[in-house]
């Protein structure tokens, strides 16, 4: 992964994390889904929490991973599939509140503010069968 790339994904997983985003990494092999916990910019590691699959024999459901060779990738909805309240609601909050407030609105809602999915960086929820964040949000 390039250098820069790493960053904006660090940048954007770290924005994320009060907000439950899901996560998709591939770690010895095995593709597993969990919760983003927390992230660690200066190791470019992150804590991925309640995964998929046990990772220890002991059913270890947590770990640390590293985001280049672990693939780490969040699972988000591209700006195109908001619904007609959320861009009303989107709109009021463009033209009444601060740049804090719409961005926290729209890590909330798991929007791909920064393009991360044509860059290959983030996993276009919209497109699955089965939707990591269940009934979270209606789409």
């Amino acid at each position: 992964m390039k250098q820069k790339y790493k960053k904006i994904l660090i940048v954007d997983l770290c924005s994320r994390t009060p907000y439950r985003v899901k996560v998709s990494l591939i770690h010895k092999g095995e593709i597993l889904i969990g919760t983003l916990d927390a992230v660690y910019p200066t190791d470019d590691r992150v804590i991925v929490d309640n995964l998929s699959k046990a990772i220890a024999p002991i059913d270890v459901r947590v770990g640390g991973f590293l985001i280049d060779r672990d693939k780490v990738k969040p699972y988000l909805r591209p700006m195109s599939s908001m619904t007609e309240k959320e861009e009303e609601e989107y709109e009021s909050l463009v033209a009444w509140h601060e740049s804090y407030e719409i961005v926290d609105w729209l890590n909330a809602h798991h929007f791909d503010y920064r393009g991360l999915i044509p860059l290959g960086l983030a996993i276009d929820v919209t497109t699955l069968e089965d939707n990591p964040y269940n009934d979270e949000f209606i789409y």
